[in-house]
């Protein structure tokens, strides 16, 4: 399954929860730590401003590995922690089909249902 596939069908999921999706959407971090205060952007490939909810599916061939790096990843973990935004990482690497790409984007909404985040 490539970018275009698997953007795609997650859109599809998070449409169907009720999210208001933009496609290669701008999401600042905020700013860098030791670069001066230079604001840190990542590109998330679905994104609910007004819900604070979005989906990225790592891969290869869109370059993402470049952008969404270790350190990005902990911010944006740091973020769903503190309750700021919520943000469905997966790596091609982690699904082998489509129907698992679905289900976990399900479990995904689920507990943001289970949150209150989502109706």
């Amino acid at each position: 399954m490539d970018e275009r596939e698997g953007s795609q069908r997650l859109r599809i999921i998070f449409e169907s929860a009720g999210c208001t999706i933009a496609d290669d959407a701008p999401l600042s971090l905020g700013a860098r730590p030791g670069a001066g205060g230079a604001e840190r952007i990542v590109t998330l490939d679905g994104w609910d401003e007004a819900r604070r909810i979005g989906y990225e599916f790592i891969t290869t061939d869109a370059g993402d590995r470049a952008e969404f790096t270790p350190e990005v990843v902990a911010e944006l973990e740091a973020k769903m922690h503190a309750g700021e935004l919520w943000v469905f990482l997966v790596d091609e690497a982690d699904i082998p089909d489509p129907a698992v790409l679905e289900r976990a984007a399900q479990r995904f909404l689920d507990a943001l249902r289970a949150r209150g985040v989502l109706p």
